[in-house]
């Protein structure tokens, strides 16, 4: 294996959860689920430098190939690069195990990395869908509700990047507005905008307006880059990594595989070509600005050999899902667990099953970041109202599950069981009781736990227009977090300035 292990930061003794301003980040506490020994992690690992030493990754930029040449990476007259196994870890160890995601409002900040996890709502679907209205393409009003909503829930950690495309603004604009209406509606961490290089920089350089040069000593903006799998990595996401890293801000590498496409139908195939991929990117990030916050990324499902669709929540993925987050604890990296996918195109019993079969296996799995936690329908193409705040509820259960189980002498209830509560008694009126009624269940705000009278008398709403009415609530409950108008005016100046030299041809 050949790696020293780092000592890890001494932890957090406190409670499991605590809330700050409306913000609840899980510790998790829970059991690790492991499938592999030693022995078997050794194997895995082997395999993946295999793939790194003998068939390499594709590097398509040159100037990357001359970074990695630089750093003794052995690149070849086709752009392929392959890694020796001392040099893959010489440079996986110096991306830090543990780190903070700063917020505009510090008290937002979160951390990544260690027992900490971090929801982040789904980016990217062109469409959006609501009861009322039903799908279609997203609007910078439907981005503005989703940030909105973001902002609202303690279980959402960032504001994300693109919650929903905004086509109504110029495709070479939507990045400039995107970081404005962040500013504007929120004060969590947020993502900022990693399509490609120059959308990459713009980021930084408008992080920078709003919070000066502390920029580079700081984790403000966290980008997502998918090698496009099997083995290669493009011009636009190299240089988004060129960017972010150069600017010491958080490069979270994903492998995007399809089982069956894009990788093997067999599970050890993917996950030792997932290892291999993702390691190549953590290397050359760290190439890029040695001690670059780094995420292990994991984005795996399969495809449906029939008809050729990408399948979410198959057993298969969980399986290959618990083998990676184990290569990522044995590097001692964050990483990135699956979020609440759905090919579904409703909320429906499918897309139920499917968020959940995708969701809750990640939480046994000590994961520290999870993209698309909220608003995934039709296999990321639509960004769902109705489904963001079901998701929201279903966070909220898993954070308390991710509690664990306090071992507190008042747990035990010690008063109650020997002298209060006699045989055939109840517990409904003692002290301890009443000490905790408010706050000993985690109460599922969406759910009907009425009897049947009482929801007919109501109705008889379903779940999805109890959903309904809960968007509305939030966005007509929401209040905008305080912001420097001056602040947000040198925003808006910068970015007018931008428009004027910005070549819509870069984004075709």
């Amino acid at each position: 294996m050949g790696r020293t292990r780092r000592r890890r930061p001494r932890r957090n003794r406190g409670h499991a959860t605590e809330k700050v301003n409306k913000i609840v980040q899980p510790l998790w506490k829970l059991p690790v689920y492991e499938l592999m020994d030693e022995e078997k992690v050794a194997l895995v690992h082997d395999r993946s430098m295999q793939i790194l030493e003998e068939a390499g990754i594709a590097f398509y930029e040159e100037e990357s190939l001359a970074i990695l040449r630089a750093h003794g990476a052995d690149v070849g007259d086709d752009s392929v690069v392959r890694f020796g196994r001392d040099l893959v870890m010489e440079y996986v160890a110096k991306a830090p195990e543990q780190y903070e995601w700063t917020a505009r409002n510090p008290e937002k900040s979160v951390t990544i990395g260690g027992d900490h996890v971090v929801f982040s709502p789904v980016v990217g679907p062109p469409f959006v869908s609501d009861m009322a209205r039903g799908r279609r393409e997203g609007t910078a009003e439907d981005l503005v509700n989703f940030i909105k909503m973001s902002q609202a829930s303690p279980y959402i950690h960032n504001l994300g990047s693109e919650i929903c495309v905004p086509g109504d603004i110029p495709m070479h604009e939507r990045h400039l507005e995107q970081m404005l209406l962040q500013m504007t509606y929120g004060d969590k961490p947020t993502m900022g905008a990693y399509g490609i290089g120059l959308m990459a920089q713009d980021s930084v350089d408008m992080m920078k307006v709003i919070m000066g040069e502390e920029v580079l000593s700081k984790h403000y903006l966290h980008c997502i880059i998918n090698v496009s799998s099997p083995r290669r990595l493009d011009d636009r996401m190299l240089s988004v990594i060129r960017s972010y890293a150069a600017a010491n801000q958080i490069v979270n590498v994903t492998p995007f595989i399809l089982s069956g496409a894009m990788g093997p139908i067999s599970i050890l195939g993917t996950v030792a070509q997932l290892n291999a991929e993702t390691l190549a990117g953590i290397v050359f990030t760290q190439m890029v600005n040695p001690g670059t916050p780094c995420v292990y990324g994991s984005f795996q499902a399969i495809i449906d050999l029939q008809s050729g669709a990408p399948v979410f929540g198959a057993p298969e993925s969980q399986l290959a899902l618990y083998l990676s987050a184990q290569m990522a604890r044995h590097y001692q990296l964050p990483f990135r667990a699956a979020g609440s996918y759905a090919s579904s195109k409703v909320i429906d019993a499918q897309g139920a099953y499917e968020a959940v079969l995708a969701m809750f296996p990640s939480m046994l799995v000590r994961p520290n970041f999870v993209l698309h936690a909220a608003g995934w329908l039709e296999n990321g193409l639509v960004a769902g109202y109705e489904k963001f705040v079901l998701d929201c509820e279903m966070l909220g259960m898993m954070t308390r599950y991710l509690e664990g189980v306090s071992w507190d002498e008042d747990e035990w209830a010690m008063q109650s069981l020997l002298h209060d509560v006699q045989p055939g008694g109840h517990h409904l009126g003692t002290s301890h009781t009443m000490r905790h009624m408010k706050t000993a269940f985690y109460r599922a705000e969406l759910f009907d736990y009425d009897s049947a009278e009482t929801w007919q008398s109501k109705g008889a709403p379903s779940t999805i227009e109890r959903a309904h009415k809960k968007v509305g609530q939030i966005l007509g409950d929401y209040e905008k977090p305080p912001t420097d108008p001056a602040m947000l005016e040198a925003l808006r100046a910068w970015i007018d300035e931008r428009k004027k030299t910005v070549d819509p041809a870069a984004f075709n």
